[in-house]
């Protein structure tokens, strides 16, 4: 136990260089974006002394030093800003949204998973076989097709042809309410609260996205599972325990799979990360109110202040989801949280 404690402080220790990193390069960036957010804010019709007065108003009539000095005792008082698009706190906007992302992201990979894993798993011992062409079909479609065009295919046959998908319109229907919020999640919500309507109804809005999402991480999931399998069922280890005369299913599962599941823990904390922030297609595509079509927006309309608390806030998940896989790694193998001290 102290093993692991000593290796998640020495992660959070070597993520604080990281994370002011991250605050300095987003705040530098977002001042080179193209456009200005005084304008912006100030509207179409805004004259010279209006859009001076509104920069007055953002801070950015001060010099870049000194922005960066209000702007990092805003963030140690948990003040992300406020966003020039919305009007609202920028920390408002990603508590509201970031949930939504959250809910679709990993629902896909827990859909992704079940089908990559064991096929993954079954291609690796049938080297060669239907299963191994079918796994390297799916690795191949995957990687090929862009999200948005696998999302409008699945909604032209699910929804317009065949009637059976609710309209992709975001998460909830307009016939329900949204659940009172707990977490954010509207399944978790919904259920929390015993309302099943709302459950069954957030679910069949969320089907569609998160198949689309599941089809395109399914691919390296399933690729890294058969390759880590196919090392593992070549190890030393694997034929001694052929040659004792052990069980094949504990050969397969207790041994080969245990030592596989470290690069395939890997490929899930990479494939969650990049997909998160990267899902704005899908999320678009299906009117979803996630984080990564907020960064878009923002990003359209020069909001300095959104863009820097998704950065941010996506810097702190990567941080999160890094100590996680770093847990994984010692409840998978004891002699990690040994070997990280």
């Amino acid at each position: 136990m102290s093993g692991r404690v000593a290796a998640i402080s020495l992660r959070i220790a070597q993520a604080i260089p990281v994370i002011i990193g991250v605050i300095v390069i987003s705040f530098l960036l977002t001042r080179a974006l193209p456009g200005d957010p005084a304008v912006q804010f100030a509207g179409a019709a805004a004259t010279p002394e209006s859009i001076e007065q509104v920069r007055r108003s953002l801070g950015l009539d001060k010099p870049l030093p000194e922005q960066f000095i209000i702007y990092v005792g805003n963030l140690l008082q948990g003040d992300l800003g406020q966003s020039v698009a919305t009007g609202r706190p920028v920390i408002e906007e990603l508590t509201a949204r970031l949930p939504a992302s959250l809910e679709l992201t990993l629902t896909a990979l827990l859909l992704s998973c079940l089908v990559a894993i064991p096929l993954g798993i079954l291609a690796a011992t049938r080297p060669g076989s239907w299963v191994d062409q079918l796994c390297r079909l799916l690795v191949t479609a995957g990687v090929s097709l862009p999200t948005f065009f696998t999302g409008l295919v699945l909604i032209y046959v699910f929804y317009y042809l065949l009637g059976i998908a609710p309209s992709p319109l975001g998460r909830l229907d307009f016939i329900y309410l949204e659940p009172p919020h707990v977490t954010g999640f509207f399944l978790i919500d919904s259920l929390l609260a015993g309302d099943l309507a709302t459950f069954m109804g957030a679910l069949r809005q969320l089907i569609l996205p998160a198949v689309t999402l599941a089809l395109f991480t399914l691919a390296p999931i399933a690729r890294m599972t058969r390759a880590a399998m196919l090392s593992a069922l070549g190890a030393d280890y694997i034929r001694t325990a052929r040659a004792a005369g052990l069980d094949r299913r504990k050969i397969l599962y207790g041994y080969a799979f245990r030592n596989a599941l470290l690069p395939v823990v890997t490929t899930l904390g990479m494939v969650f990360s990049f997909v998160l922030g990267a899902n704005v297609l899908v999320e678009k595509v299906f009117a979803w109110p996630g984080i990564g079509s907020y960064a878009v927006e923002a990003l359209v309309t020069s909001d300095y202040a959104a863009v820097q608390g998704f950065v941010l806030a996506m810097a702190l998940l990567f941080v999160v989801l890094n100590l996680l896989i770093d847990l994984a790694y010692s409840i998978i193998d004891p002699r990690f949280g040994a070997d990280a001290r």
